[in-house]
């Protein structure tokens, strides 16, 4: 199975199980590399997409839904500056105790560390602000693997 079939495997397991967790919206800010996250939240009929084309009028958007629902919001990022303009909200919802689920993409890990373009350090960009991070690992076709992102999901 190719790179981006594994890609759009678990991003539709990931967004499946958000989505049986009860998750309801969705808000994306669009770019290449969160692209598979954003098609399979598409391709999800129990999710309202909300689409917002800057990062941080999409973390408020979502931190704004989770306030009035009192569930959790998804927002979608691509990696890099991206993901640190989600910043601000992710600190107001810490604060105000707002669910809120940020979904980012990121370089491949053999880009980290190496000041490539849109590689900044994500594992640690929101720092004690969040209740729980993980950091996916690269994505296989392994029944375990998928169970794993799934169990993520639950999680979250």
């Amino acid at each position: 199975m190719s790179a981006p079939n594994r890609n759009a495997l678990w991003a539709g397991a990931l967004v499946d199980e958000l989505a049986r967790s009860g998750v309801r919206h969705v808000v994306v800010s669009p770019g290449s590399r969160s692209t598979p996250l954003v098609l399979a939240a598409a391709a999800d009929a129990r999710l309202t997409r909300w689409v917002q084309l800057d990062e941080r009028s999409a973390g408020f958007f979502a931190l704004g839904l989770g306030r009035a629902t009192g569930r959790p919001a998804a927002v979608i990022t691509t990696s890099g500056t991206a993901a640190a303009n989600l910043l601000p909200a992710v600190v107001e919802a810490s604060r105000s105790g707002v669910p809120l689920l940020v979904l980012t993409a990121d370089r491949p890990h053999r880009l980290r560390d190496s000041d490539a373009n849109q590689t900044i350090d994500q594992v640690r960009l929101y720092g004690s602000f969040t209740r729980a991070f993980h950091d996916v690992a690269p994505p296989t076709v392994e029944a375990r693997a998928l169970r794993y992102v799934r169990t993520l999901a639950c999680r979250a």
